[in-house]
């Protein structure tokens, strides 16, 4: 899809003078740290914006130069919300419940800030944000196909890029600035040798490493 559609794409989703916002996480598959949810609201992006924006996309299919660069237009050109759903909050409830609830949180912050009624929400993904007021539907590679949710998967995936790259410097030993918590085979051999720590999340490991024996 070019880029310029993405912003077609979520204008064809508003009706007559209705707010739509898009939301996206990033950090569900990881091993350690948290999961970052962000959404954002563009209020009638002009052509310049557009211009600035092209090569706006899925967060995953840009470099970091690019992601930075967006990054920064998205946080001064729009309505936005950044919520980190913590380790301790995964453990307690699941990744994909913190996830949701991150978006959640992170929409209602962006709704509080806007004036009107006429308020709906698009989710990347295929499912939709629980115990949720406002008109909301989920789009499946939304990040690939609207511009807010495009928006919001670069703010989520940088914002926790940099998150990782902190915590790197306290545990440098699992390569976090590089691997951002999955589990590479880097990470795996150094949770081998010096253990695990209060950002790893202890379910999941516990649930990768279940899977690996039983495949012997």
């Amino acid at each position: 899809m070019k880029k310029n559609n993405l912003f077609l794409f979520d204008k064809k989703l508003r009706a007559d003078d209705s707010i739509l916002i898009g939301t996206d996480e990033a950090g569900r598959g990881p091993g350690a740290g948290d999961v970052v949810a962000a959404a954002v609201y563009f209020e009638n992006p002009d052509k310049s914006l557009i211009k600035d924006l092209e090569r706006l996309d899925d967060s995953k299919k840009l470099n970091d130069k690019i992601r930075e660069e967006l990054f920064d237009i998205i946080l001064g050109n729009s309505i936005n919300e950044i919520v980190f759903g913590s380790v301790e909050e995964i453990e307690k409830t699941n990744i994909l419940k913190t996830s949701l609830n991150c978006m959640k949180k992170a929409c209602l912050s962006v709704i509080s800030r806007l004036e009107g009624e006429n308020i709906s929400v698009i989710v990347d993904g295929n499912k939709l944000i629980p115990d949720f007021s406002y008109p909301q539907q989920y789009i499946v590679k939304g990040d690939g196909k609207s511009a807010s949710i495009a928006a919001a998967s670069i703010l989520a995936k940088v914002s926790r890029d940099r998150y990782m790259c902190e915590l790197d410097r306290e545990f440098p030993q699992y390569l976090w600035a590089k691997n951002k918590g999955y589990l590479t085979a880097e990470h795996l051999a150094a949770i081998d040798e010096y253990g695990t720590t209060k950002y790893h999340r202890q379910k999941f490991l516990e649930k990768h490493f279940t899977k690996q024996l039983s495949l012997f």
